[in-house]
């Protein structure tokens, strides 16, 4: 039994295929039919919903040389906020932190928590308050942001904030069953972050 794990090991060790990253395959624009044709079976009057891959081009092939410029597609459920737009930098409100993403960053996937969300293009920086979502950062100086739904935090009201934060802690101390508990603390960690961001 020992000989035959040896040589299954020295036969694992010396195979030299390996699989190919997600940046490494040609960037093709893949079009499932698949959902828009049901769509029309059931609904026949109604055109399918877009999703967000709808909005984005086709994806270039990893660059030889680190690009001076990152190019961000910031989608939304029923629109596109950013497409294509080449940028110095994104910050990033992810659950494990606060992520800068540069051009040439290593490619990542992270899920947004509630926070702000920063484009910077040279002087000129555009925050957007996101409550969750997901941010793909591709090897090719490419980053995917996909978020239920940003606000441009000048367009926030402080005394709104302060109130909802007053009432969802409020729900909280009095809340009884499970499902009331986590609804209140979504509604804290919502407004918390927005206070913070307003604040800091």
């Amino acid at each position: 039994m020992l000989r035959q794990s040896s040589r299954l090991l020295t036969r694992a060790t010396t195979m030299t295929w390996r699989r190919p990253f997600s940046t490494d395959l040609p960037a093709a624009n893949r079009v499932d039919s698949t959902f828009p044709n049901a769509w029309k079976e059931v609904i026949p009057n109604t055109e399918p919903p877009m999703t967000p891959s709808a909005f984005m081009k086709p994806r270039p092939a990893t660059p030889s040389s680190i690009p001076s410029k990152l190019s961000v597609n910031f989608v939304l459920p029923y629109s596109s906020e950013l497409s294509g737009k080449e940028v110095d930098m994104v910050i990033i409100p992810a659950t494990t932190g606060q992520m800068g993403v540069l051009p040439g960053h290593v490619a990542t996937i992270a899920e947004l928590k509630p926070g702000v969300l920063s484009v910077h293009e040279g002087n000129d920086v555009t925050k957007y308050f996101v409550s969750g979502g997901f941010a793909f950062v591709h090897a090719n100086s490419f980053a995917d942001i996909v978020a239920v739904e940003p606000v441009p935090l000048d367009q926030i009201d402080p005394n709104l904030v302060q109130k909802g934060l007053t009432e969802f802690t409020q729900k909280l101390s009095t809340a009884s069953t499970d499902e009331e508990k986590a609804e209140a603390q979504i509604g804290v960690d919502v407004h918390s972050a927005l206070n913070a961001a307003l604040t800091g």
